[in-house]
């Protein structure tokens, strides 16, 4: 399936910082519900992500991360994820998050 530029377009991703991160325990998967903040256009918006292998809660609040946030929200079990982080899977599968390599501004645009 191809896609066009136009239709690559109406993805909105951008840059965020997580101000927060919990466990998530009621999720059939391991993961953190995460609240992350994407400047003062978008606010902040809450998320969930399986993201437990690779990270330890204590070390996510301040980190970057690039998300969708024009995605309907999505009902995952009690939490209403209203963005979606992005990652790739690493040698075993295990989601790595990705992010801007430099200082960017919150809320900036992925093109």
């Amino acid at each position: 399936m191809s896609l066009s530029f136009d239709e690559f377009l109406k993805v909105d991703i951008r840059a965020g910082r997580i101000l927060r991160a919990e466990p998530f325990a009621e999720a059939r998967t391991p993961a953190y519900k995460l609240w992350v903040d994407f400047g003062p256009e978008i606010g902040e918006k809450k998320s969930s992500a399986q993201i437990t292998a690779n990270y330890a809660l204590e070390d996510l609040p301040g980190r970057k991360v690039m998300a969708v946030v024009n995605f309907p929200p999505r009902q995952i079990g009690p939490v209403m994820s209203e963005v979606l982080v992005l990652g790739v899977p690493d040698a075993d599968g295990e989601v790595v998050l990705l992010a801007p390599d430099k200082d960017v501004p919150l809320g900036a645009r992925m093109y």
